[in-house]
């Protein structure tokens, strides 16, 4: 049987360098911030989570020879789209495949948050179309979550919850920490891979997300089609697949079997392809806009933000239903050095909510925040008690989960490239765009020369 072994201490050698040459997840060695938007070059690009087995080389986003990201030239190419011919391909799309003999023409995935709502709601009341909805349930609801979810379904819509076993769930969200450093991925891949079974098991022809990963990072060039590419849905052989980093040899071993973790599979290509089954992201024929999604929600279904500041940032309505995306945020501040506030700044940048110096500040006030508030929940969800897991708790050496535990998995996924070890102050980043920006501004004041005489 694999054996998971408690942390040890990091050899804090490669962290003591002055420069160092060794960055993990094939990062680039060198920082770079955009000089558009806040995010920096070390920003993974979205991949097919079940190939993650936690040693394939990260595809980071793009900066051009100009300093610029590929998420801040989507936000440019956005400007010159025809949006009315945009509105009519869509129109033309759905009346291709508007049903009028009582079944669902489309299914909406989400959690009934601003974004999902605004498509199903968008999808039924401005294009007649009828929508099933369908959710992957959070890993543990906040109050808020579950309300906006109701809400969601009391503004008109079918909605399945798909809600997976609690035991199995726990279990893989363990593994994908211990392997992965990454809390949020079982949800990631019941969210992607249950919309595809949904479609084919009810002979829905369409399946619409919302904005295309492009608008975040991923290559521009996806922006190109309104198709989302099958690779995030399908793998034709089990050989391929990985579950919180491990493979499903793995997962037998500790007292798993099929029917367990079928449920985080991709569907068979095959199964898509003879249903002529097709995923299009509804923000290729509506411009994108997150906070006008909100403002949407709020008007047409009673959304609630949160009522209080999501931890690590300083947003109340984005991605707010799942106890564990706080710490989700928190180790991608570990492994890639960008926080909540960093991803939420870039964001509303591009989108011209914030302008860059804003979004500076707030980076530097909120990215890396501890995430406290439900810590202990959290701890207890990952921890493996024998009464509940007799086989698969056998395999680790401390089953419990704490915060030592979790500090010290801080500091194995840490990369000496990002992270500066000094025995006074612990642990810093290297580099932070806040600072890159003050060397600029004293390098424009340093050459400054005056007005110019009249």
């Amino acid at each position: 049987m694999v054996r998971y072994w408690y942390p040890q201490p990091v050899d804090k050698t490669p962290f003591r360098l002055t420069e160092p040459s060794q960055a993990l997840y094939g990062l680039p060695l060198e920082t770079k911030f955009c000089r558009s938007c806040v995010i920096s070059n070390q920003r993974p690009s979205s991949t097919a989570e079940f190939k993650n087995d936690g040693k394939a080389p990260k595809q980071a986003i793009h900066f051009d020879d100009q300093g610029i990201c590929d998420a801040c030239r989507v936000k440019e190419q956005k400007t010159t789209i025809n949006w009315q011919q945009r509105e009519q391909e869509l129109r033309e799309l759905c009346n291709r495949h508007r049903r009028t003999d009582g079944r669902y023409d489309c299914l909406v995935p989400g959690s009934g948050g601003k974004d999902s709502f605004m498509q199903a709601h968008l999808l039924k009341y401005k294009y007649g179309m009828h929508p099933l909805t369908c959710t992957w349930a959070p890993h543990i609801y906040t109050d808020w979550g579950w309300k906006n979810h109701q809400a969601w379904v009391h503004a008109g819509f079918d909605n399945i919850l798909f809600t997976p076993n609690g035991r199995v769930h726990r279990l893989i969200t363990r593994l994908a920490v211990e392997n992965l450093f990454h809390p949020f991925q079982p949800f990631m891949l019941g969210q992607k891979n249950l919309a595809p079974k949904i479609a084919s098991l009810y002979e829905i022809p369409l399946i619409f997300y919302g904005e295309n990963e492009a608008e975040y990072g991923n290559p521009k060039a996806d922006m190109q089609s309104s198709k989302r590419s099958w690779d995030y849905f399908t793998a034709s052989s089990e050989d391929e697949i990985f579950l919180g980093g491990a493979p499903l040899s793995q997962l037998r071993e500790l007292g798993l079997e099929k029917i367990d973790w079928e449920p985080y599979l991709p569907i068979d290509p095959q199964t898509i392809e003879s249903k002529n089954i097709e995923v299009h992201y509804l923000g290729y024929y509506e411009k994108w806009h997150p906070q006008s999604a909100y403002y949407y929600s709020v008007d047409n279904g009673g959304f609630q933000s949160s009522p209080e500041r999501t931890a690590g940032t300083y947003s109340t309505y984005n991605s707010i239903d799942d106890k564990i995306d706080d710490f989700h945020y928190h180790t991608t501040w570990i492994k890639f050095g960008i926080g909540r506030a960093t991803y939420d700044a870039s964001q509303e940048i591009r989108s011209g909510d914030l302008t860059r110096e804003e979004g500076l500040a707030l980076v530097k006030k909120y990215d890396g925040e501890f995430p406290e508030r439900w810590a202990k929940e959290i701890f207890d969800y990952l921890s493996l008690p024998t009464s509940e897991f007799p086989i698969a708790s056998l395999a680790f050496e401390r089953a419990d989960f704490d915060r030592e535990y979790y500090e010290r998995l801080c500091d194995k996924f840490r990369s000496p490239h990002l992270w500066h070890w000094n025995d006074s102050k612990g642990w810093t980043l290297r580099h932070n765009s806040w600072d890159e920006n003050a060397v600029q501004q004293e390098a424009t004041a340093a050459g400054w020369q005056g007005n110019p005489a009249k």
